[in-house]
């Protein structure tokens, strides 16, 4: 579901138009040199088609902080801030609410087998492994990669229209900035059309969303301010919040976000951007989070090579989804 670094014609059309001349024309600029410190630390391969937009994100956080590219450089391994801001404007944080359905519902009826066993009559033997511990069991759901949380809160959505309430999702990312807006829960009008009718019992108007303070009028900032808030016309309703949480986390790190063992991971148009040795060792950090019995949803199509000794692949016309069927 998560587009962490795929852009769309508006974003390449933006990074074209923008001032990224005095980058390009500089003799001691080497944007392959910026594109292996990239991949060194979240592992992703960027595209030769983002090479301009990687320049366009390189410009605007030297601006923001008075440098060069140069000193920009010198600065990324001693400086925390600089560099999480970096990785906010490489990353595109492009997702949408119920991106692909069929992974959904999937999740959506494993929690419900969880929570009522006998429910699903034709499960096979191997279901039932991820209800050994009975209903009682919080049902975990990580959505990795989650960009600005529509994955996330698609999944929350589904399960509380099933009257769920035994469950805890929780949504990681890369992009701290991705992950702030993901928390707030608020959303342009235009993805509202995105949420199915039986779902839109979870999403409310946002008060004074349209509201203008007239008494900053004035002020420019103030002023870019209230249109970025007037845009975004709704919100997620706060009865889910109790069963969402997210957290900044680097995939390609090796420590896991979470202590507990997930009974479902997400992880969709993500690993694409990866080499495919970095896509096998980021697989085996989440078959090591997931619980004996529980399951891998990856987008349709993606790292059909993988062939691990303790994961099996489930026929599903729809899912590229994986059983944990050994520790």
């Amino acid at each position: 579901m998560n587009i962490l670094i795929q852009p769309n014609s508006e974003h390449i059309q933006t990074a074209k138009s923008a001032s990224v001349k005095p980058l390009m024309q500089s003799d001691d600029f080497d944007v392959q040199q910026w594109q292996r410190y990239i991949e060194q630390e979240i592992g992703f391969v960027l595209p030769d088609i983002q090479l301009q937009w990687l320049i366009n994100a390189i410009d605007h956080t030297a601006l923001s902080y008075g440098m060069t590219a140069q000193k920009l450089w010198y600065q990324l391994p001693n400086n925390d801030e600089i560099r999480q801001k970096l990785l906010d404007k490489v990353l595109i944080h492009e997702s949408r609410f119920f991106r692909h359905m069929p992974s959904i519902d999937f999740a959506t009826q494993c929690a419900l087998q969880h929570q009522q066993p006998t429910a699903i009559a034709d499960a096979d033997s191997s279901n039932d492994r991820i209800n050994e511990n009975g209903a009682n069991e919080l049902f975990r759901i990580w959505s990795v990669g989650c960009a600005r949380g529509q994955e996330t809160w698609s999944l929350a959505m589904s399960l509380a229209s099933e009257q769920l309430t035994n469950y805890r999702i929780l949504g990681t990312d890369v992009s701290q900035q991705a992950i702030l807006k993901a928390r707030l829960g608020q959303y342009e009008k235009r993805q509202q059309s995105l949420i199915p009718q039986h779902c839109q019992q979870f999403i409310q108007p946002l008060q004074n969303a349209n509201a203008i303070n007239e008494s900053n009028i004035l002020d420019s900032s103030s002023v870019k301010k209230t249109r970025a808030s007037t845009q975004m016309h709704w919100q997620i309703a706060p009865i889910l919040q109790q069963y969402v949480r997210f957290a900044l986390h680097n995939i390609f790190e090796q420590e896991p976000p979470t202590t507990h063992l997930q009974h479902v991971i997400i992880c969709q148009n993500m690993l694409l951007y990866f080499r495919k040795f970095d896509q096998r060792d980021v697989l085996a950090r989440l078959s090591e989070q997931c619980a004996l019995g529980g399951y891998i949803i990856l987008a349709p199509g993606e790292a059909l090579f993988w062939r691990p000794s303790n994961m099996r692949r489930i026929a599903h016309p729809q899912v590229n989804v994986w059983q944990k069927i050994n520790a």
